[in-house]
This record gives C-alpha cells, sequence and structure tokens, in this order.
C-alpha cells in the first residue's frame, strides 16, 4: 500500500462565466476526477440555490481519497467561486487549478495548499491575478 498523504487544496476566484446548470457542474467534476487520476466513490452532486443573497449553485463528489466540494455565488458578476479539494493521495495542484480556470473562467485566484498530516503546515500558495 502506497504512503497515506493528506493534501487540501483550497482556492478562492472570481469568474465572469460561472456555471449555471447542474447539469454542467456534474458533468465537469465528473471529468476533473478522471482527467487528475482518481475515482468516484459517489455523487457528483450538484444544486441550485434560489436564495437571495446567496444564489449560486454547490456542488460536491466523493473521491476513494475523500471529497471535492465548492460552491459559486452569481447574483454578481463577477461571481465568487470557493473551491476545496481534500485527498489522502498526491495532488495534482497546477492541473487542478488549469482546470478550475477554464470552467469557471476564472478572472483572478488565490490558493493555499496545506499538509494536514500533523496540523495545518502550508506546503504552497500562489494567485493568478
Amino acid at each position: 500500500m502506497s504512503e497515506i498523504l493528506h493534501n487540501h487544496l483550497l482556492m478562492n476566484g472570481l469568474a465572469y462565466r460561472p456555471p449555471k446548470t447542474v447539469q454542467s457542474v456534474e458533468t465537469w467534476l465528473t471529468q476533473l476526477v478522471e482527467n487528475i487520476g482518481m475515482k468516484i466513490v459517489t455523487g457528483p452532486h450538484a444544486y441550485y440555490v434560489e436564495s437571495k443573497g446567496n444564489r449560486g449553485i454547490t456542488a460536491t463528489v466523493c473521491i476513494e481519497t475523500s471529497h471535492i466540494s465548492f460552491y459559486v455565488w452569481d447574483e454578481e458578476i463577477p461571481a465568487r467561486v470557493q473551491f476545496d479539494l481534500y485527498t489522502c493521495s498526491t495532488l495534482p495542484v497546477d492541473r487542478v487549478l488549469a482546470e478550475c480556470e477554464e470552467f469557471f473562467d476564472l478572472i483572478d485566484y488565490n490558493f493555499v495548499v496545506l499538509d494536514r498530516e500533523d496540523g495545518f503546515v502550508i506546503k504552497k500558495t500562489g494567485q493568478r491575478i
């Protein structure tokens, strides 16, 4: 068995063309998991929230090594995106960020990668503006 890791990517971004349909989000999450070499356990599940001030899509997919989730608040343009990927395996950070840039049409973002094995050790940070 391979070594268990504790990698956590958090990304906060702004998007000009946020996804508007549950189907497009579920399709993208399925493709993302495949593209980064992970396996789906259940999902993906996405829902469009209609509440004023909190309108947008929330989504999650459970993977063998933990989860991927995000929320997009689309009432304002640019829309706000909060993305979260935790895995106890290797984490192809650059590939995940590139996939997010394309799908969400991100105009800028910042991110942090944490090693959570013994607390919260920052492994990498960055931004695109």
